[in-house]
């Protein structure tokens, strides 16, 4: 087993409503597969009303402090205009 797959990461994703195409979030876990599932089974209150999701983007992180820092930049307005443009 190579170095990357004993690695854990962070991921920080951006989801986008399937019926409601102009609705975002942006998001947090360590499994995105998990987290994708809780969203789309109700799980998750701040989504609820917009399920259907699907996956946007994810970006990776090793470092955990980065990821949560990164995923804070995305809720401001900078990091929404950021988003939209290159994710």
């Amino acid at each position: 087993m190579d170095t990357i797959t004993k690695r854990k990461f962070y991921y920080v994703y951006i989801l986008g409503s399937i019926n409601q195409p102009e609705h975002y979030y942006t998001g947090f876990t360590e499994n995105l597969d998990s987290r994708l599932n809780a969203h789309n089974t109700g799980k998750c209150l701040h989504t609820l009303k917009l399920e259907p999701w699907k996956l946007k983007s994810a970006v990776a992180f090793t470092n955990y402090d980065k990821a949560v820092s990164f995923e804070k930049y995305l809720k401001t307005s900078s990091g929404r205009a950021f988003a939209k443009k290159r994710l």
